[in-house]
């Protein structure tokens, strides 16, 4: 797999197997701290700039109407826990769309063929920055047709926001750790309500960094490839 950069447009591809009000976020032990790669993903990826505003537009015809609430779900899941990450980004659902945007804080989501015997991916990220760096200027969510299983868009989804704040997968994750873990099969709910303990942690050490140093843009990850492993433990926070 390939760095695909076109023009000023970075494409990202993502392994992926597999309104609601108010969320509930995943509960986790805090009584352990979260260690990268083992219940906590890495962080240092794409992210929207902090207290950003994001316009959410969902191309209609691609989602059903169950499908697109479950979607929607996802947005709600994220923005519950905005204050706790530090991020204060916010998911705004703008309602539909006929084309792929590209207006400053834009985020389109949408159906697209990317699942083949050969790439198993059933996600993709497409993140443009203007300074061509990890800040996102507008952004594409793109799903494959293949998933069709309303919970599982809602896991998709919530892990696809997730890489949107700064988290990497985790493939060597516990399972219910985090929303950045491999799914299973296809079409099949990995069981989490919303972002974990460890992932709001993670996010809030990933926006606390981007106030001292913002990264280039973020490289294509090889199929397969994992994190780099780090056993420096995250402590939580009693609430």
């Amino acid at each position: 797999m390939k760095t695909g950069l076109v023009g000023s447009v970075t494409f990202l591809s993502l392994i992926l197997c597999g309104g609601v009000p108010k969320a509930t976020t995943q509960t986790a032990d805090v009584s352990a701290p979260c260690r990268v790669g083992d219940q906590a993903p890495a962080i240092g990826f794409w992210t929207w700039s902090a207290n950003s505003h994001v316009k959410v537009y969902v191309r209609a015809e691609d989602f059903n109407p169950e499908q697109t609430s479950h979607l929607l779900k996802a947005l709600q899941d994220w923005n519950n826990v905005s204050e706790q990450t530090g991020s204060g980004v916010k998911f705004e659902y703008q309602g539909n769309t006929a084309t792929e945007l590209s207006c400053t804080a834009c985020l389109t989501i949408r159906r697209g063929v990317l699942f083949d015997k050969h790439k198993k991916h059933l996600t993709q990220l497409i993140a443009y920055s203007a300074l061509h760096n990890q800040i996102i200027t507008y952004a594409t969510i793109i799903v494959d047709p293949v998933l069709t299983n309303p919970k599982a868009i809602l896991n998709a989804i919530q892990h696809e926001l997730g890489h949107n704040l700064g988290l990497l997968d985790c493939y060597t994750c516990r399972r219910k750790s985090t929303v950045m873990n491999q799914f299973g099969k296809i079409n099949e709910s990995n069981g989490l309500t919303g972002p974990t303990a460890c992932d709001i942690a993670q996010v809030r050490q990933a926006y606390r960094e981007l106030k001292v140093r913002v990264r280039p843009s973020p490289k294509l990850i090889d199929e397969g490839e994992e994190p780099v492993d780090d056993d420096t433990p995250i402590i939580i926070p009693k609430p």
